[in-house]
Parts: structure tokens; sequence; C-alpha cells
């Protein structure tokens, strides 16, 4: 597949794009919390640093590996990343059953309505069915896409987007969305710039619903 040699096409310290090893556990953790809040360091919303990637990193690497692919520096340290299920529906079930008692303990259900950034948080972990929407049928993979601030805006994003997206293609997968907070407005520019288009569905919450076709386009 395009971008995934398995070693750096341009020789050692050149940039590229590899499928996802065990050894990155710890990078995807650490690009997850310096990125999970509106695109900047979400360390001071959540005292437990293990918190963002339990939701939102660490469940596609034990679910759904063949979709999780990180940007290497060229000296073997992942410094971005994009990662995905081709079905979100079968994602959410399989979240509930296999992934979410292995941390369920460490991350217990809060009491009541959550009252801060961390609870609401939890509060996901603990709901994996909100990512189930009857209106996203027509577009049942989704994903989840990263880079580490230095690495922004130098075309890798675009070019670990490319590598997912003929990843579900070639799965099968028709088209993909994504979810995101309104007020991360350079991310949205991001997204519109590759073929991704608002999803009119309607959420109380601040967010908006994206997608796009897996085909290869113009717009990649």
């Amino acid at each position: 597949m395009e971008h995934t040699s398995a070693t750096p096409a341009g020789g050692a310290g050149t940039p590229y794009i590899r499928r996802y090893r065990p050894a990155d556990h710890a990078a995807l953790a650490e690009i997850c919390v310096r990125t999970a809040h509106e695109g900047g360091d979400s360390s001071a919303l959540c005292p437990d640093p293990g918190l963002m990637p339990s939701v939102f990193a660490h469940p596609y690497a034990a679910l759904e590996p063949d979709f999780v692919f990180v940007l290497d520096d060229g000296a073997g340290n992942a410094v971005g990343y994009v990662l995905g299920a081709p079905d979100t529906v079968r994602y959410a079930e399989r979240f509930r059953a296999e992934w979410l008692p292995t941390v369920s303990a460490r991350f217990p259900l809060p009491e009541g309505e959550p009252r801060t950034p961390a609870e609401e948080i939890t509060a996901l972990l603990h709901r994996p069915e909100h990512m189930v929407r009857p209106e996203l049928a027509g577009h049942p993979a989704h994903l989840h896409i990263d880079l580490l601030p230095p690495w922004q805006g130098r075309g890798h994003g675009r070019a670990l987007m490319r590598t997912l997206l003929d990843a579900f293609h070639e799965a099968g997968v028709p088209a993909v969305h994504l979810c995101m907070v309104q007020a991360n407005t350079r991310a949205r520019a991001f997204y519109d710039r590759l073929g991704f288009r608002l999803l009119p569905i309607a959420d109380p919450a601040p967010i908006w619903y994206l997608g796009r076709p897996t085909a290869r386009d113009a717009a990649l």
C-alpha cells in the first residue's frame, strides 16, 4: 500500500508512513493527549493521562490494527497517526465487549451527571453506542487523525488520510465519517480541503459530522 514501506524510502531521518507497531503504544498516547482539546493539549483537562488515549487511540490499536497508521519521523518515533474502524456499529459492539472491561476499573463510570471534562470523557468511554447514528449508515467507517504540532502543516496529514482512505476502500468500505468540535476551525479547513462535507445530523453538542467517499478523487 502507498506510504507504508517497511523502511524509509528516503533513508534515515526521512519521515514516512507505516503501520502501527506495539512499540508505538506510548507515542500514540502522547500524540492523543497533546492534540485532544480542540487540536491542542488536553493534559490539564484529565488528571490521568491514560484517559483520552483509552477512548480515542488505544482501542483502535487493540481492535482494528489493520486500520492504524503512524507518521514515523525517520528514526522510529511515531509523531502522528490516523486510525479508524471500517464498521462503526461493529466497532462499538467490540468496544463494549472487548475493550471496556480492560479499562473500566481504572476509569469507573461517574455517578450522576458529569461535572468535569474528565468525567465527560469517562462517560463517553462507558457509552460506545454514542458512535452509532442511523443517519451515518451511508458512511459506515469513522476515523481520527492527529499530528504533533511540529509536524502539522507540512503535508503529512494529507498523506496519512490518503493511506487510511485507501485501506478502507480496499476493504470494500464506500464512505467514512468523522466527528469534530466546531471550535477547531483549523481542522475544519483541513477536512474541507480533503473533500469532507458537512453531514446534516442534528446534535445538541457543538460538534460537526463530516463525511466523504473513500475512493480517490481530485481532493486528495
